[in-house]
């Protein structure tokens, strides 16, 4: 099976929500950046959930066959970069993602609704 943009998203976000990531959500990106698809933001409540969050989205990652171009701040664990290629994935400390603001910065793109990818 290819890991297709829209299938690495779905297991980003399955994965950050088994790990109780808070306040996920998904930007398509398309025709907007030439980074990636889509942008995943999510923050944890403290490091330890921070960097456990990271470590299952590259360990999931793995199990599918996604190419981890790079990981970035897994040191720090207040801002994890993960770029998935297609979908680069951001996971903060509530703090560093209030300040950042990715959200803000890239309003023009559209929210992907994630309903069927959380459990409620």
């Amino acid at each position: 099976m290819e890991a297709t943009p829209e299938k690495v998203l779905e297991m980003v976000v399955k994965s950050a929500d088994d790990k109780r990531a808070e306040d996920i959500m998904a930007m398509d990106m398309k025709g907007i950046s030439v980074l990636a698809d889509y942008f995943v933001v999510m923050h944890g409540n403290n490091e330890r959930q921070i960097g456990a969050i990271a470590d299952g989205i590259l360990d999931e990652s793995e199990k599918m066959g996604a190419v981890v171009k790079r990981v970035e701040g897994k040191d720090s664990a207040n801002w994890i970069l993960i770029d998935l290629g297609d979908v680069i994935v951001h996971v903060f400390s509530q703090e560093e993602r209030e300040f950042y603001n990715l959200e803000k910065l890239w309003s023009d793109a559209e929210n992907v609704d994630l309903s069927s990818m959380i459990e409620l």
